[in-house]
């Protein structure tokens, strides 16, 4: 389970998260220029996902508040509300307004993907499926990797290897160098014991970018696992001079390699 979540961590920090600089506020021609109570609601609710992702929460509910009472029927409002009762752990609060969002947009991908994911975080595994698959086979889903990339993911919280390894696999038939999916197929890998395959993917991964803290410490327990002393060597002196802050080399220094 340790190493599925070390392999979320890695996703999101190549996913690119929000950076500090605070989000632009919107002009007054877009808060009430022409009537546009549709648009208002969307560009405040754009906005509170911003806030959402410099970790100011309260400004983001600040700004979904903002937008529903623009537009109550607005779907991307009450989905931003689900995203930040998520993540202040009010699940029963954010489950009800994602419901409320699929209500008003059903089939939507964009919430019907951040539903998987919180059907994922809740131990909701197998429900979760639905949700990515039609997410994913929507044809106005500009993105379809990322639900199938989640659904890998959660596949292999539960250990689904088979299911998992399949997920990835469709993101790499659509994009190739994705380097998300070729990091967590080689952990997939790992985890049930075919080395070779994930050492293959793994130096893949290291063909397209730098090594990450992440990167480099599943590289360390492959070896280790496969017992090439030498190699596990390498890949801990890597660890130590280029991530000595990172959260696996702590786990390195404790001897917490699962």
């Amino acid at each position: 389970m340790r190493a599925w979540s070390i392999g979320l961590a890695f996703v999101l920090l190549l996913s690119g998260c929000a950076g500090g600089n605070r989000p632009a506020e919107p002009s007054v021609a877009s808060q009430v220029g022409g009537g546009a109570v549709r648009e208002r609601a969307k560009v405040h609710t754009e906005l509170g996902l911003a806030y959402l992702g410099t970790g100011e929460i309260t400004v983001a509910l600040d700004e979904a508040r903002i937008a529903l009472e623009a537009d109550s029927s607005y779907a991307p409002a009450y989905n931003l509300l689900g995203l930040t009762h998520m993540q202040m752990k009010e699940f029963p609060r954010a489950e009800e307004y994602f419901d409320q969002a699929l209500r008003l947009a059903p089939g939507d991908p964009e919430i019907g993907n951040n539903m998987g994911w919180f059907l994922c975080q809740t131990e909701r595994v197998a429900r979760s499926f639905e949700y990515f698959d039609s997410a994913a086979k929507n044809p106005l889903n500009t993105t379809p990797t990322q639900p199938l990339l989640n659904a890998g993911v959660c596949a292999g919280r539960i250990k689904d290897y088979k299911r998992a390894e399949g997920y990835l696999a469709q993101v790499l038939r659509l994009a190739p160098n994705s380097t998300n999916a070729m990091y967590l197929m080689a952990l997939m890998l790992y985890q049930q014991d075919r080395l070779a395959e994930a050492r293959l993917r793994l130096n893949d991964l290291h063909r397209r970018m730098e090594p990450t803290s992440g990167s480099v410490w599943l590289g360390l327990r492959i070896e280790r696992k496969a017992g090439d002393h030498e190699a596990e060597q390498q890949w801990i002196t890597q660890l130590r001079r280029k991530f000595p802050n990172s959260s696996e080399y702590k786990l390195l220094a404790k001897g917490q390699f699962e």
